[in-house]
């Protein structure tokens, strides 16, 4: 009976540093999801402020995730030299900055210092983003990672539900009658009305600023510990046999799991955050439109509440993500074989069959990398960049093509090569075992 108690009194404290441990990085989660899914309705924003076309608006989207591409690798190699506690609170403190920037340069309706500002927080992101995703893989068994990180996306996808709607109650209340009052202005009242609407983003900028430096402070004194990615998945590497592997270039399995997440994050964007434009080429107006975005983060939310109860218990993390490739070439032909507000919810249901994918993605791509963690987090982090490039191509491709033909035409593929990975490619490379 002693040894059983002097046990269950040994394990407690270890069960609350881990609870605490997931408390902060579900945090970190929703902060990342807060300013990812933000840019959708900072599209119709910028559109209006800086009386944009739509591939110029497009842009936010472009700069935000090609700062992934650029910056992951240098952000591997911080942490690797400050740790990861450190780095979580200096990625904080960059988006803070980043915020602020954004804010300041919108209220004065300078187009290139608002993408700087947005390529800063995406900075910032890059490094966070470099931290977290393999910190809440290694935190248990490799096998149940997606049960983790589908945790970790609920957090995520219900910052991205409040953040359209924050922003289009403070910022985007009112923009069809604006943008009409726009259209039928003479050049003098034109400009008035569009600095009045621009500044209107600045205080909400600089209060997201300040809450993200009393989190970074906070992160410096909480209880998050340490923990060292090359040991814990070095069991995983063990087990399928790539012991020994002197180079990144041995795991071909993370080199198509890069690009699995390449894709993945174009078509999760272009369903989430281009789903407003998508709505506007139905001649949908624009007050319905600002909000779109927030009913592709709630079906997201419900795949990841399923995925959460489902994995590993039921289906495991890669045949799930094979399910989930299947209904998203069902429902992006459903997209475009209907019209209107129906085709638009079939666009919104999308963040279902997406809401599993990076949770089952990315720890299968890292899984066995051992000492090569940290590099192949950054890779993957990389591959974010195609948020930048599929959702960017439906802007450009739609001026010539109608958009419902151009928004298939892209999203099949990518979820046919999600398909694969799920299937075949997450194994490319091991070791079967005897």
């Amino acid at each position: 009976m002693t040894a059983v108690s002097g046990q269950l009194h040994a394990t407690s404290p270890a069960a609350a540093r881990h609870a605490t441990s997931i408390a902060i990085i579900g945090t970190l989660f929703f902060i990342i999801g807060f300013f990812t899914w933000i840019n959708g309705p900072l599209i119709t924003f910028v559109k209006l402020a800086f009386d944009l076309d739509e591939v110029n608006a497009f842009l936010v989207l472009m700069v935000f995730y090609l700062s992934y591409f650029f910056l992951a690798l240098p952000a591997a190699v911080l942490l690797k030299r400050i740790g990861m506690k450190k780095g979580l609170a200096i990625s904080l403190f960059v988006m803070a900055a980043g915020a602020a920037l954004f804010g300041e340069f919108s209220t004065q309706r300078w187009y290139p210092g608002a993408l700087s500002g947005l390529f800063v927080i995406g900075g910032g992101l890059a490094l966070l983003q470099t931290a977290v995703n393999p910190y809440i893989s290694i935190l248990g068994p490799i096998e149940s990672a997606a049960r983790r990180i589908a945790l970790m996306g609920i957090c995520n996808k219900v910052a991205g539900i409040l953040a359209p709607l924050v922003i289009g109650t403070l910022v985007l209340h009112g923009i069809g009658d604006l943008a009409a009052q726009v259209e039928a202005a003479d050049a003098v009242t034109k400009a008035t009305l569009l600095d009045q609407f621009a500044a209107k983003i600045h205080a909400p900028y600089l209060v997201m600023a300040g809450i993200l430096v009393v989190v970074a402070i906070a992160i410096l004194f909480s209880p998050l510990p340490e923990v060292e990615s090359s040991e814990a998945n070095a069991e995983a590497a063990g087990a399928t046999g790539d012991t020994g592997k002197r180079s990144i270039l041995q795991f071909p399995h993370l080199w198509l799991g890069v690009l699995c997440l390449f894709v993945y994050v174009g078509v999760e964007v272009l369903a989430g955050d281009a789903i407003g434009t998508y709505g506007n080429g139905f001649g949908l107006p624009l007050d319905r439109t600002k909000i779109f975005t927030s009913y592709t983060l709630f079906a997201m939310l419900v795949g990841y509440v399923i995925g959460l109860l489902a994995i590993p218990r039921f289906i495991s993390q890669e045949r799930y993500l094979g399910v989930s490739a299947v209904l998203g070439v069902l429902l992006a032909i459903g997209a475009f074989l209907t019209e209107g507000y129906v085709s638009v919810g079939f666009v919104a249901a999308l963040g279902f069959a997406n809401a599993m994918m990076w949770p089952a993605i990315f720890p299968l791509a890292i899984k066995g990398l051992g000492r090569f963690t940290e590099t192949g987090s950054a890779l993957l982090i990389m591959g974010i960049a195609g948020g930048a490039i599929v959702p960017q191509l439906f802007a450009v491709l739609k001026q010539h093509h109608d958009f419902q033909q151009v928004f298939v035409a892209l999203a099949v593929p990518c979820y046919l090569y999600i398909l694969y990975f799920a299937l075949h490619g997450h194994r490319v490379g091991k070791a079967r075992r005897g």
